[in-house]
């Protein structure tokens, strides 16, 4: 059990790690928190600091979810545990401290790219039929949050026939489908009124949107 509840703390402030808010700081001197829609993942970056920043928090992101799969396998070998098991937890536990991370009071992002890395690492196939999901939703949209909200509905139907089976994987991905869907809600109630922002449209330091 000792090794179980390790295998959690790491994945937890593994995904605590603000990656938004410390190239917001590096960048630019700001609180990303403070300007658009407040949040500190990709999306908000690329409107407030631009495509590269973005990509950089995206990286970062997807790496924490990735590297919390690999540390929970590493301590489930030292525990002479499931490492499907372990590897699975710590990762579903670093999407959770990603969304509500320690070093921010609780207040963090929405999950989708330390989603992204968490399931690259166990479930690679559906992952990236996931991803052609979300780039087919924004491609024809241009709305991520509706992008991000089809991919996280569309991976556990797509774990499903890979498995064949109600895999704990399977169990996995929906709990984390149903995390995106939990932070993404004001963005759905943005779709539903014509206010949300699409892709690629900048907003000025100093403009809000929640």
């Amino acid at each position: 059990m000792v090794y179980f509840f390790l295998a959690i703390a790491v994945g937890y402030l593994l995904g605590s790690i603000p990656s938004g808010y410390l190239v917001g700081k590096a960048a630019r001197g700001i609180d990303i928190r403070s300007f658009g829609s407040r949040n500190i993942g990709m999306a908000n970056v690329q409107r407030i600091l631009g495509s590269s920043p973005a990509l950089l928090v995206l990286g970062a992101d997807m790496g924490k979810g990735a590297l919390s799969v690999y540390l929970g396998t590493f301590i489930a070998s030292l525990g002479h545990m499931s490492p499907q098991v372990m590897g699975g937890m710590a990762g579903v536990t670093s999407i959770i401290g990603h969304n509500w991370p320690v070093f921010l009071k609780f207040k963090g992002g929405k999950g989708v790219a330390t989603s992204a890395g968490v399931f690259l690492s166990l479930t690679p196939f559906p992952l990236i039929l996931s991803a052609l999901v979300m780039a087919a939703a924004v491609g024809f949209t241009r709305y991520i949050s509706l992008g991000s909200i089809t991919a996280a509905a569309a991976l556990p139907f797509f774990i499903w026939i890979w498995t064949k089976e109600v895999s704990f994987y399977l169990i996995l991905s929906a709990l984390a489908a149903f995390l995106i869907f939990l932070r993404h809600r004001s963005n759905l109630g943005r779709l539903l009124r014509g206010e949300e922002r699409r892709l690629g449209e900048r907003v000025k330091v100093g403009t809000n949107q929640r």
